[in-house]
């Protein structure tokens, strides 16, 4: 695979028509190494092996009845796992108007979240992104309002629900003392910092694509002005021109694609939430699946998504694991727990890195057969 690898790199770098693009693709090539792949597995899995020696019991693991219930409710999550991706191919057809088959937005979206199982945050899933659906043949400015929007849409999907639900629950949405998540540091202010910087940087994009991006590309530049910041000027030009150019997009759009756009997030992150409830369901037989506790534990599983949206490691290896068990810390016992984050990862995050090695090879062929037919 790597051979291969290195051959479509060298003809893809070769038809490549500016240095912009070929740097997006060192980027692209650099997220597929197997190495990368290897190193994600192996951080989620080291948590896991560790929490197992730390916290399984045998005798709870025994409980888990391998019942006709269990197999209904396991392929209810299947059948979540496949709503979630169509909500993302049709924020996508949505956001690129048709210029997308389904079938390329099928394709795409498992290039999109593999790159992000795979980097440490959504900005370097976003780097691949941009490249990927600039080989796609759509306009650089219609590249940049699929990506800056989605930010965005992610972030108020986020911002709205959040404050809902702690007026609903209060500090039940967040793991008590003894989950011992963040130690001293205190989960709560953890939780409270992770929030403001996802309010920040979702307001500075949504002013800068609705209200003002001249002013908002000036205010980047100037903060990459300070000395600890300086590296960072060019990057801030760069986002600066995509909003310029997603802001002339996204203005002249109907408002039905911003609903159509926001209910797609809504619905792939709802299917999110729901496949790991419908996991519990399967896998505790003491489980009773009232209303009231299924709408905590999805309030729960939103805050701890925050947490893994932002935590510097591939995709939140590891500390996704983690933060399952500190979450549902009094819900779930510590071994049912691990064995449903497990399952959890194993459905959403290893199937798209599997799938992700497989379809990206084949997507880089079919550029570089397009690019010698052009």
């Amino acid at each position: 695979m790597k051979q291969i690898l290195k051959q479509q790199k060298a003809i893809l770098k070769s038809n490549l028509e500016t240095e912009i693009e070929i740097e997006n693709a060192n980027k692209v090539f650099q997220s597929i190494k197997v190495s990368k792949v290897i190193w994600a597995v192996l951080i989620g899995l080291g948590f896991v092996i560790y929490l197992i020696w730390k916290q399984f019991d045998i005798n709870e693991f025994n409980k888990i009845q391998w019942t006709g219930r269990t197999l209904l409710w396991l392929g209810v999550a299947v059948i979540i796992l496949a709503f979630r991706h169509f909500c993302y191919m049709a924020r996508l057809y949505i956001l690129t108007e048709g210029a997308f088959s389904w079938k390329k937005c099928f394709d795409l979206i498992f290039i999109w979240e593999f790159s992000s199982a795979v980097t440490p945050t959504s900005v370097g899933g976003s780097a691949v992104a941009l490249f990927v659906l600039s080989q796609e043949n759509i306009s650089t400015a219609k590249t940049a309002t699929i990506v800056i929007y989605t930010v965005i849409l992610d972030g108020l999907f986020f911002l709205i629900g959040i404050p809902i639900f702690y007026m609903l629950f209060g500090d039940n949405i967040v793991p008590p003392d003894e989950a011992r998540l963040f130690g001293s540091l205190g989960t709560k202010l953890v939780l409270l910092i992770t929030y403001i910087i996802m309010f920040t940087y979702t307001i500075l994009l949504i002013w800068g694509i609705f209200i003002n991006p001249k002013r908002i590309r000036s205010f980047f530049l100037f903060i990459c002005k300070l000395p600890f910041l300086n590296r960072f000027q060019e990057k801030a030009a760069k986002l600066g021109d995509d909003i310029l150019l997603a802001s002339k997009e996204v203005k002249t759009k109907p408002l039905k694609y911003h609903l159509g756009a926001f209910t797609a997030t809504t619905g792939a992150w709802t299917g999110k939430f729901l496949l790991i409830l419908a996991i519990i369901i399967a896998l505790v037989p003491t489980f009773q699946a009232e209303t009231a506790l299924l709408v905590l534990l999805f309030a729960k599983l939103k805050m701890m998504f925050v947490l893994i949206l932002l935590f510097p490691s591939p995709g939140g290896a590891g500390f996704a694991e983690l933060a399952f068990g500190a979450f549902m810390h009094g819900y779930i016992p510590k071994t049912f727990s691990l064995v449903i984050a497990l399952l959890w990862r194993i459905l959403s995050y290893y199937s798209y890195l599997i799938a992700g090695a497989i379809i990206i090879p084949t997507w880089i062929r079919n550029r570089i057969e397009e690019r010698k037919n052009e």
